[in-house]
């Protein structure tokens, strides 16, 4: 089968599209047929190296869209050719998603949106997963105000619709021609990048990564929720500062399913390229005007 991998970091050029053998499932895993997958930041890391693995092929992706292929033993609950979306989990490892075949655990795995076509679903399960557990992290009480960090964006997007749908008054971060946007997604407030907030806010949902400067927003003994695991401000002032880990959860990404199904939880796509020209959708990773999830098509 075809896959996308790195032999040795660097920019786009260093992707390469090779053939490997289609992977088997073991007990408790499912092969999947890859219909569609997202691209995201966290593949232009792996990319770079950021992550490690000098020496090794490693593979890119973790949204699938796709159908079951084949069951490996004690699977129960998924048949044959069930359409499904998942998360494959892992920045160190031989292949990912972006291949014609990947192999997931079961539990991994939730029913793909019926609503959707394939590359639509595949714009949900990092960043569906990622914004529900940050603002489940929140834990503030409804009414609360909630500022979410680069609103605009694929998990931003998200975050916004998530926070306003658990009853917070979103106030969304982002470009100053984003506005029509974020407020569309359920933001009541705009603040444009470069700005601040009229007045300190309960809680923040830090998608941009801006680390101090969005703790400063918070009010004294509010929630600061950061993306990535190390790189949060160090708490003051009885900010309670939560560090969020996503992880392969089918059950949970069953639940955002059932929102998209619901007309609740919209998706975006920015833009799609054949598996084939994985490098060139890596060249464009880093569009600062790309306004949804790059998704590779197998």
């Amino acid at each position: 089968m075809a896959a996308a991998v790195v032999e040795g970091f660097g920019g786009p050029e260093r992707v390469e599209v090779v053939r490997v053998p289609i992977p088997r499932p073991g007990a408790g895993q499912v092969r999947v047929r890859v219909r569609a997958a997202g691209l995201n930041p966290v593949d232009g890391a792996v990319r770079a190296g950021v992550f490690g693995g000098e020496g090794q092929r490693l593979g890119f992706g973790w949204d699938v869209a796709g159908e079951i292929e084949e069951l490996g033993a004690e699977v129960s609950g998924w048949a044959v050719a069930d359409r499904v979306v998942g998360l494959h989990y892992g920045t160190v490892k031989p292949l990912g998603t972006h291949a014609e075949y990947v192999v997931l655990d079961a539990s991994a795995l939730a029913p793909a949106p019926a609503s959707v076509d394939d590359v639509t679903a595949a714009a949900l399960p990092l960043s569906g997963l990622t914004a529900a557990r940050a603002v489940g992290q929140l834990e503030l009480a409804p009414g609360a105000s909630v500022l979410v960090t680069g609103a605009a964006g694929a998990v931003g997007g998200l975050a916004v619709q998530l926070a306003a749908r658990a009853g917070y008054v979103v106030t969304a971060l982002a470009g100053a021609d984003d506005e029509e946007l974020v407020r569309s997604l359920g933001a009541t407030r705009f603040v444009p990048r470069g700005g601040a907030p009229a007045a300190a806010v309960d809680g923040v949902v830090d998608t941009a990564v801006l680390g101090g400067p969005a703790l400063a927003f918070v009010r004294d003994g509010g929630a600061y929720v950061g993306l990535i695991p190390g790189a949060a401000p160090a708490a003051e002032r009885g900010v309670r500062v939560v560090e969020q880990e996503v992880a392969a959860d089918g059950a949970h990404l069953a639940r955002l399913v059932t929102l998209v199904d619901a007309g609740e939880l919209a998706l975006r796509v920015a833009r799609t390229f054949p598996l084939a020209e994985a490098p060139k959708a890596h060249a464009h990773l880093a569009d600062p005007g790309t306004r949804g999830r790059i998704v590779l098509t197998a």
